[in-house]
């Protein structure tokens, strides 16, 4: 659990972007947005398959290999 200490002549919006960093290095947003929806193993595999052809092609077309 994340906790920010306001002094009290300290305004509230300057601990609330405090705490927006914090929130931001911890990369909490982003576990929570994954724990939102479940994916299934399966459909993992698919997406990240999909994803390393689509690098490849790319990596491809930047050196000039595909026609």
């Amino acid at each position: 659990m994340v906790r920010v200490s306001v002094a009290k002549d300290e305004p509230l919006e300057k601990a609330l972007k405090r705490l927006k960093k914090i929130c931001d290095n911890e990369g909490m947003l982003g576990k929570i947005r994954h724990a939102a929806r479940y994916e299934k193993p399966s459909d993992r595999r698919r997406k990240d398959a999909k994803k390393r052809l689509k690098n490849i092609k790319m990596a491809e077309r930047a050196r000039g290999l595909t026609r």
